[in-house]
């Protein structure tokens, strides 16, 4: 255990700072219990603890008290309303100081209340501390070592120490932290893979004959007009640039890299299958018994108040039927914001395309595209905060009756709500832009005036590609940027500022008391499994998304380990087998992205058409020829009155072309959906049919090769229970006065549900009564 006799104890490393000793200078601070003080009759005094980070919890004090009421643990500063008088805290708090006492714990009292704030200095003599570091099997100084070897940016690309983290946090931040460095280290091979793609569209992108052709200004196509009246034909060698870098991410390539990444889904989850059986074993969580959950007591409290006015069905419909209802407003909010950002960009193309200047009405298209993905990305930012707010304020809504049931349903309604808004705008590109548009002289028309958007002649692919790029960078950055790293900083700094204003100079426990207290995990796996999302489930689309993820997360990995270590209250270590319900979301996304990738290239891309052109249609198997296959001609003449251009800078255009495959004007049935089509459609679902089976049938292949638990370690329980049983044996042939008690008992079945229990051996007081602060490191 660290040295704790007088200022000695600052040669740890580890710097102590101002005001964590008592007023002989001598006897240093282990925690420090802090009380909210009003003068009102309504105020609560509520107790909290801090430790400096040094020694562990090792109080073993509660009152009965204390323990009926649950006010005088809570920390300080809830915005929950006390019922109890403030003679009944003050007879509270004396009986728990009492306690601390007798345990053998010393007590100084600071006399000064900083905004409304009492402190109460605590230290744990030697005798008592080094007994109980005895018990617990203290050595060293982890916060020391986790801050130099885990939360240095000096030490990115090496591994974390798993062991230390499950040490100082406990195991359900320690398996996040596994479970993050195994995603992270799998992502290596789909990065690489991921930019080979890339670099085989560039090095081939001067030998794609469909890019060629768009780009042969001697072909002269001219394409009909993007919008009514205001806008003008334009050439099709005008979306060169877009067409070339279209092909770097829609060539042969990508569909290879799609089976891939399904395969690859399958070895991370397997891979970590077997990683979390070796950490199980390793950190004795196998025989880890589910404990019974206590009923929440806010349910209680609800259910009392809710019992004295309703009875049966109509209680039932209160709680459950609200929620469902606002869930299906936040799907129509979603949809909406979907919807206002393609009515933007639908008007800003008409309006823009008025503009007189040529190179203006060039850049239309790209401009309008450019400036609805930022906005798309604002309005996906801006209602992830409000919509994870609002899974809080549901899930209390339906009242879940324990601690469990009430993490599991605000899991699922975060991930429902956030994954719908991040993933919505991007299915819309992906799956309906350009669908619905109709065709030249019979559009689809939205308030009767503005014409449903269409994709550029090289597809939509690209659009998908930037959309889902902007998105996926866009919230790695400003959320990691912006909300982890300058946020922080900035209150830091004024933090600093204060105190310097200030004419008492603030105490180590005061900086403790104002740092972040821990919300839980699930923001973290959120943000993982949402990257997880972009990853896997559209990355037909963007190969690059792995290797962008791979360089976020080392960077992320550091990041949060200096939060965990330096910024925030040290969580309250709980006890998990697993990373629970987060397992399942991985394996739904993991399965539903074969499913994406398959309509992604079917649809979206330009591969299947390509195919059918060469097999079927071409005369000499190349790709000659393709562009004029793939436009359909409109004669002029035949535009609704009042929708042909007003004004052109292109004379003499009696047929102008537009992406489908439909009947020239010239046959009988013109404008119907010609031969070519229908082939088209039947070569893409048959290729869906095709790629799901196929990733299917590979994925659980692979699942079905890859054992559960390694070999090693099967190796290593099989000793254990052949060491077992010897012991079992010889202990069976001793006298019965000689045997060991319990030896006769069986030993206890494991279990392998998913369980998370409070460390009580670790932390003896509950979190709800005692909170740990930890200084920096």
């Amino acid at each position: 255990p660290p040295n704790i006799r007088g200022p000695q104890a600052a040669e740890s490393g580890i710097d102590l700072g101002p005001g964590l000793f008592f007023a002989d200078g001598k006897r240093k601070v282990d925690y420090v219990l802090c009380y909210k003080y009003k003068k009102r009759r309504s105020s609560k005094g509520r107790l909290s603890i801090s430790s400096n980070g040094t020694v562990p919890l090792i109080i073993p004090v509660r009152s009965e008290t204390e323990a009926e009421s649950g006010e005088a643990g809570a920390a300080a500063g809830e915005p929950e309303e006390s019922k109890l008088t403030e003679e009944e805290k003050v007879l509270m708090r004396e009986e728990f100081e009492a306690g601390l006492l007798e345990a053998g714990l010393q007590i100084e009292r600071d006399k000064e209340r900083v905004n409304g704030l009492g402190f109460i200095r605590l230290h744990i003599p030697w005798s008592i501390l080094s007994r109980e570091a005895e018990l617990q099997k203290i050595k060293v100084a982890v916060k020391k070592i986790l801050h130099e070897e885990w939360a240095n940016y000096g030490v990115m690309f090496k591994y974390q120490p798993v062991d230390l983290i499950r040490k100082y946090f406990g195991e359900q931040i320690g398996l996040y932290f596994a479970w993050l460095g195994v995603y992270t280290q799998l992502l290596i091979p789909p990065s690489v893979l991921g930019i080979i793609v890339f670099l085989y569209g560039i090095f081939t992108v001067d030998t794609n004959v469909p890019s060629l052709e768009t780009c042969d200004e001697n072909l002269n196509i001219t394409m009909c007009p993007l919008c009514d009246a205001v806008c003008d034909y334009w050439r099709l060698s005008t979306v060169c640039s877009l067409a070339r870098a279209s092909y770097l991410f829609d060539n042969g390539a990508t569909v290879f890299f799609a089976i891939f990444m399904s395969l690859w889904a399958a070895c991370f989850l397997e891979h970590w299958k077997r990683r979390q059986m070796c950490l199980k074993h390793t950190w004795d969580l196998t025989s880890l018994e589910d404990e019974e959950d206590e009923l929440r007591p806010e349910y209680e409290e609800a259910l009392q108040e809710k019992k004295a006015k309703l009875r049966g069905f109509l209680c039932f419909f209160l709680t459950n039927v609200p929620g469902l209802c606002f869930v299906d407003f936040q799907i129509f909010v979603t949809f909406s914001a979907v919807f206002g950002v393609v009515v933007y960009r639908i008007c800003m193309l008409s309006v823009w395309s008025m503009n007189p200047d040529p190179e203006a009405k060039a850049s239309v298209r790209m401009t309008v595209t450019t400036t609805g993905i930022i906005l798309n990305m604002l309005v996906v930012l801006v209602l992830e905060e409000v919509y994870g707010a609002i899974a809080v304020w549901l899930t209390e809504l339906e009242l879940p009756k324990t601690e469990e049931e009430f993490g599991e349903r605000l899991i699922f309604k975060s991930f429902f709500l956030k994954s719908m808004n991040a993933f919505a705008p991007i299915f819309y590109v992906a799956f309906f832009k350009g669908r619905f548009a109709g065709r030249p002289g019979d559009y689809v028309y939205i308030f009767e005036d503005y014409r449903m958007e269409e994709c550029a002649p090289p597809g939509c692919l690209i659009e998908l590609c930037i959309q889902l790029s902007m998105i996926m960078l866009g919230k790695q950055l400003i959320q990691n940027n912006v909300f982890e790293i300058l946020i922080p900083y900035k209150l830091a700094a004024e933090d600093e500022e204060n105190e310097k204003e200030e004419k008492r100079q603030k105490q180590q426990f005061d900086k403790d008391f104002t740092l972040e207290p821990f919300e839980g995990v699930s923001p973290e796996y959120m943000e993982m499994i949402i990257q997880y999302g972009f990853v896997s489930l559209f990355v037909a689309s963007f190969p690059l998304a792995p290797a962008f993820a791979l360089l976020n997360n080392v960077i992320e990995i550091r990041l949060d380990a200096a939060k965990f270590v330096t910024e925030i209250r040290r969580p309250d270590a709980v006890r998990c087998k697993d990373i629970g319900i987060w397992y399942n979301i991985l394996c739904g996304i993991s399965k539903f992205s074969v499913i994406t990738n398959a309509f992604v290239i079917s649809f979206t891309s330009e591969f299947v058409p390509r195919m059918v052109y060469q097999f079927m249609y071409s005369v000499n198997g190349t790709m000659s020829g393709y562009t004029e296959h793939s436009l359909s001609y409109f004669n002029v003449s035949n535009f609704p009155p009042g929708t042909a251009p007003t004004t052109t800078l292109i004379t003499g255009v009696n047929m102008c072309r537009y992406k489908d495959y439909r009947d020239p004007p010239w046959e009988p049935d013109a404008y119907t959906f010609s031969k070519q089509y229908w082939s088209v459609l039947a070569a893409r679902l048959a290729f869906v049919i095709f790629f799901q089976n196929l990733a299917m049938f590979l994925s659980m292949l692979v699942a079905w090769m890859i054992p559960d638990v390694p070999r090693s370690l099967r190796d290593q329980l099989k000793k254990e229970n052949m060491a077992l049983m010897e012991v079992k044996t010889r202990c069976s042939t001793l006298p019965p006065r000689q045997r060991a008690p319990g030896s006769e008992e069986p030993p206890a079945r494991p279990s392998h549900s998913s369980s998370c229990v409070k460390l009580g051996d670790r932390n003896p007081p509950p979190p709800s009564e005692l909170k740990r602060n930890d200084t920096p490191g």
